[in-house]
C-alpha cells in the first residue's frame, strides 16, 4: 500500500512538473510522429491511393483516412 501510495505521488508529482511518465522522449517521438513520410511501393502494399498535389508534391492517402507525403 505504502509503495502504490509513493507510486501515485511520484507520477503526480511528474505530470505537474511537464515531463509526465513517458519522459523526455515523449515529446520528441510526437513530433517526429507529426509529419510521416512513405514510399510509393509502401503506399501500394498498404492498400493506398497516390495523388499528386500540384506545387506540394505527392501524398498517399490511406484506407483510414490519413494521409502521408512521399519521398
Amino acid at each position: 500500500m505504502r509503495i502504490r501510495r509513493t507510486l501515485g505521488l511520484v507520477l503526480a508529482a511528474a505530470t505537474l512538473a511537464g515531463t509526465g511518465a513517458v519522459g523526455a522522449f515523449g515529446a520528441v517521438g510526437a513530433q517526429a510522429a507529426s509529419s510521416p513520410t512513405i514510399t510509393r511501393e509502401e503506399c501500394a502494399a498498404a492498400g493506398g491511393q497516390v495523388k499528386s498535389i500540384p506545387y506540394g508534391g505527392d501524398t498517399c492517402t490511406l484506407p483510414d483516412g490519413t494521409n502521408q507525403r512521399i519521398t
